[in-house]
Formats: C-alpha cells, sequence, structure tokens
C-alpha cells in the first residue's frame, strides 16, 4: 500500500503554496532552519494555527484537483500506487530511499545534533524535525530529552497488565497489551469527555504522544527483560539521552551499542504514509481514537509476516543457514543454501521492497557502522557475503529486487 506514484502531485500542489507570499507563513512550515525556543510545544503552538489555515487554502484552492486514475488493480493490490492519504514529515522514493522532511539519511547524519562530535544522530532531533520541519539545536535537543525522561514513568497497572500473559507470547503481543494499558491515562480522551474545540485537538494529542513516546523504551525493555533475561529490571538513567538510554535499560551500555540504537530509533522514526502501521495510526486516529489506541493498531499491523515481522524472518533465517553450513561458510555454500531455498519455493527474507528500487538507505548506514565499529564480526560479515550473492541470483531469475537486507 504505498501511494509513491502520485505524491509529486501533491508536492506540487505544496511548492505552489509555500512559493505564495502570504500572511499564513506557508514556507516557515515547510523551511529547514535552526530555532531559537527551546520548548517543543511553544514552537508548535505557534506552527500548528498556521498549518490548519494552509490546510484549508489547499482544500479551497484545489479541492477538485485530480491526483489520478483508479484501477482494478489497484483497488485489489490494497490501494497500491493510490494516493489516498496526505504525508508531509517523510517521502519514500523508490531510487533514493527515505527523505524526513526532504533530508536524506547521510544528511541527517551530518545535520542533526548528536550526543558527541561526530557521532550518530540522537532521534529527539529526528523529532524535532518531523514535527516542526526544523533543524534543532543540540540545546533544544537536550531541553527535550529532559522532557521526555520527565514523562517516561510507567504506572504499576501496565506491569501487571504485561505479566497476566505468558512469557512465551510473542514480544509483539506484550508490547501492544502494555501500550493499550497506557491508554488509561490518555489526556485526549479525558479532554474530549469534557468538550474541547477542534482546534485544540492538537494538544491533549501532544500530550499523548509524547508521554507514549517517553515511555515505549521502558515498556519494550520490560518485555524483552521479562522474556530473555529472568525479568531483572534496569532503572532509567535521566542523564543519558532517548538512544542511550533505550540501549541502556535493554542491558547495554556499551558506548558503541547506544550510538547504534541512537542512529536505529533515527532512521526507523518515519517511514511515510503508504506502509501498513503509518497507515493504519491515521486511518484509527481519523475515528479519533487518542494516540494509544491509534499506535496499538499500528502495532498489530507491524507485528505481521509482511511488514515489521520481516525482521524477524531474516533473524531465523539467517539462523538456519549458519545451523546448516556454519558461520565460515563460503561462497559457493552459500549460493547452494540460497538456491536451495528459492527451490523450495520459498523466498531470501530481507531482499524486495514495494517501492525501493536501489539498497535501502537505512541498510547502508548501518551497514556503515558495522564496517567501522565491527568489521570483524562473523554475523556482519555473513550479512555482507549476503549483501553481494544474493542480488546477482535474484536478477538472474528476472526479479527486480532491492539490495534491501533488513538488519546487520
Amino acid at each position: 500500500m504505498v501511494f509513491f506514484r502520485s505524491v509529486a502531485v501533491l508536492s506540487k500542489l505544496r511548492s505552489r503554496l509555500a512559493q505564495q507570499s502570504t500572511s499564513l507563513g506557508s514556507v516557515r512550515w515547510l523551511q529547514i532552519q535552526s530555532a531559537s525556543d527551546l520548548d517543543l510545544h511553544s514552537q508548535l503552538k505557534d506552527l500548528i494555527p498556521e498549518q490548519q489555515e494552509r490546510l484549508k487554502k489547499l482544500k479551497a484552492e484545489n479541492g477538485k484537483v485530480q491526483l489520478g486514475n483508479i484501477t482494478v488493480d489497484m483497488v485489489i493490490g490494497g490501494m497500491r500506487g493510490m494516493t489516498g492519504l496526505l504525508w508531509e514529515t517523510s517521502l519514500l522514493d523508490p531510487d533514493e530511499g527515505i527523505r524526513f522532511r526532504g533530508l536524506s539519511i547521510p544528511e541527517c547524519q551530518k545535520l542533526l545534533p548528536a550526543a558527541s562530535p561526530g557521532g550518530e544522530p540522537l532521534p529527539e532531533g529526528l523529532l524535532w524535525l518531523l514535527l516542526t520541519g526544523k533543524v534543532p539545536s543540540k540545546e533544544q535537543v537536550d531541553s527535550l530529552s529532559k522532557e521526555l525522561h520527565s514523562r517516561s514513568k510507567v504506572p504499576d497497572h501496565v506491569y501487571k497488565a504485561i505479566n497476566a500473559l505468558p512469557p512465551t507470547a510473542h514480544p509483539m503481543t506484550q508490547f501492544t497489551t502494555g501500550v493499550m494499558a497506557l491508554q488509561v491515562e490518555s489526556e485526549f480522551q479525558k479532554a474530549y469527555d469534557k468538550g474541547l474545540s477542534k482546534a485544540k485537538f492538537w494538544e491533549p494529542t501532544y500530550e499523548d504522544s509524547m508521554n507514549l513516546i517517553a515511555r515505549l523504551p521502558v515498556v519494550a525493555s520490560f518485555v524483552y527483560r521479562r522474556i530473555y533475561k529472568e525479568g531483572q529490571i534496569i532503572p532509567a538513567d535521566s542523564s543519558l539521552d532517548y538512544g542511550a538510554n533505550f540501549s541502556h535499560v535493554l542491558g547495554y551500555d556499551d558506548p558503541k551499542m547506544m550510538e547504534l540504537m541512537r542512529l536505529y530509533v533515527t532512521i526507523h522514526s518515519d517511514h511515510e504514509g503508504g506502509n501498513v502501521s503509518a497507515h493504519t495510526a491515521h486511518l484509527v486516529g481519523s475515528a479519533l481514537s487518542d494516540p494509544y489506541l491509534s499506535f496499538a493498531a499500528a502495532l498489530n499491523g507491524l507485528a505481521g509476516p509482511l511488514h515489521g515481522l520481516a525482521n524477524q524472518e531474516v533473524l531465523l533465517w539467517i539462523k538456519s543457514l549458519v545451523e546448516e553450513c556454519g558461520e565460515n561458510i563460503t561462497t559457493e555454500q552459500l549460493k547452494d543454501y540460497i538456491w536451495k531455498t528459492l527451490n523450495s519455493g520459498k523466498v531470501v527474507p530481507g531482499y524486495g521492497h514495494g517501492v525501493l528500487r536501489k539498497t535501502d538507505p537505512r541498510y547502508t548506514c548501518q551497514r556503515e557502522f558495522a564496517l567501522k565499529h565491527l568489521p570483524d564480526d562473523p554475523l556482519f560479515q555473513l550479512v555482507s557475503k549476503l549483501y553481494e550473492v544474493v542480488p546477482p541470483i535474484l536478477t538472474h531469475l528476472g526479479k527486480s529486487m532491492s539490495r534491501a537486507l533488513l538488519v546487520i
């Protein structure tokens, strides 16, 4: 369910509005620039009314513009190729890959603040960029880190809800249960029940979203350690940034692991609106379901084998490869195993993408990280060998496959 073929039409409309000199300040919304205010809420308080007016203007002036034709294939194929959602925070290009507010991953690595000079971008920086369209300063990112930490306490009933499930329950099932348990504290639901102007819906939505983002690492780490570490919980460290603290509560304090987590969370923070989970979140949210309900629905979509569960499929396939052939597998042995997989009617997990036609830049930047920090790791060397061996075989079969290996 990807809309990239028709997004160019919306982009042209957006550019047309941005070029107009009006009192709406749409250029300020779209431009990427530094800002001085340390408070994200204050930034949004100024920007959102402008955006609300801008969207009204877009609808009034261009509401009858056609965005393309719809075919039976598109309908049966799950809206593939149809424009069905306005999504400005990121765009997935078949050749360039993901762009966040117009910035590629390498550009984000260069422009967004890092924990240390030359380091990986901090996820808080990308969150600021996605919400405001502006590249934040290090001071703004540090302030946002502190705010998220202040919101990160998870109520006891959430742990009890997760503990009601058997430890053998799939991690995504436990994770979604935790998110749903958090929902009882929804500020949006409380505000809506009391009666709230539609123009102010964004304020309790902001509160819910920030609380949810702050608490997700705590819930995720609880699930992880419940399954794999006998339930031994590690308290959060308020001196650490979002990515580093996530690594810490998982149980990994190696600085390299913290850097990897910063990179990993950053590059997976958004991925256009056409994929199952992102589209689901907006679909459910359109019913005025609060962010907890919408995000839980998105997680359930992400748990499917044709979406986020594909990462797990990659790991299981590599594990079976190592068990059968060993880590020091030769190129010829690897080719034989790949052909064995394909001839059995299965696919090689991690290769091929609904949109991408070149190597996924998310893989590329993780590969570069591994080349820098763990070039001799046996698993990474195996994945690197797959990266060279699999695409020619798929090309030989006549398949247009991207080298989009999902894990390293």
